[in-house]
């Protein structure tokens, strides 16, 4: 499994956390240090980098700041980006599930690495729902 990461300064670390785990084949977009930069910058670059993908090289993405929150908003603002802010397991399983999530959006400032890797792995196994959820999924881009 390829993945596009990045983050912002505030999710740096966990970030490097997230690329040290098996779980993918990680693709870093950024930033290469903790120095202070801004989310939107690099969530853009993710977005734009995961929709042009036209070779289905990746499948997945996430995005990681402090609260999770400026990285989803900026992502959502991309068409047939699904970008979800999980912070449990539950929620994890249900952005995939029911919404066919593609975006995974971590608060490094309130999880802690090992609920993230957690988190991560239900994001990446959950398969989509579909049925009465892919009617609703199919609203989203009307």
């Amino acid at each position: 499994m390829r993945v596009l990461i990045a983050s912002d300064h505030a999710g740096f670390d966990l970030k490097e956390t997230l690329k040290a785990s098996p779980l993918a084949e990680w693709i870093d977009l950024g930033p290469k240090d903790d120095e202070r930069v801004d989310y939107p910058d690099f969530a853009k670059r993710l977005c734009e980098e995961f929709l042009n993908d036209s070779d289905h090289l990746y499948d997945f993405a996430v995005l990681v700041c402090g609260s999770g929150q400026g990285m989803a908003i900026t992502a959502n603002k991309f068409q047939n980006i699904r970008a979800a802010l999980v912070w449990n397991n539950e929620i994890a399983a249900l952005a995939r599930g029911h919404n066919d999530a593609n975006v995974l959006c971590l608060p490094s400032r309130f999880i802690s690495s090992e609920e993230a890797l957690d988190f991560t792995k239900i994001f990446f196994t959950t398969e989509f729902e579909g049925g009465r959820h892919l009617d609703r999924v199919n609203k989203i881009e009307d």
